[in-house]
């Protein structure tokens, strides 16, 4: 039982005793890595998208210092 545990080892708190424990016990049991896997899922997508992107542009060989060919870039995007 869980007070007989405290009364052998009265130096390991228990989450009745220490409230920091009862609340990370609760946050760790309330923890849904749903939501963070999908932010991850969207950050991936975004970095292959912008991968891609750059690939592209580095096949197409453009200069970058011509204003008219960025902004028929521009319009493609």
């Amino acid at each position: 039982c869980g007070s007989c545990v405290s009364s052998r080892f009265p130096f390991i708190p228990t989450a009745s005793t220490n409230p920091k424990a009862a609340l990370k016990s609760k946050i760790v049991a309330e923890f849904r890595p749903q939501s963070l896997i999908d932010e991850l899922l969207l950050y991936k997508r975004s970095e292959d998208q912008i991968e891609l992107k750059e690939k592209q542009l580095s096949t197409m060989r453009v200069d970058v210092c011509s204003t008219e060919t960025l902004k028929c870039l521009k319009g493609k995007a």
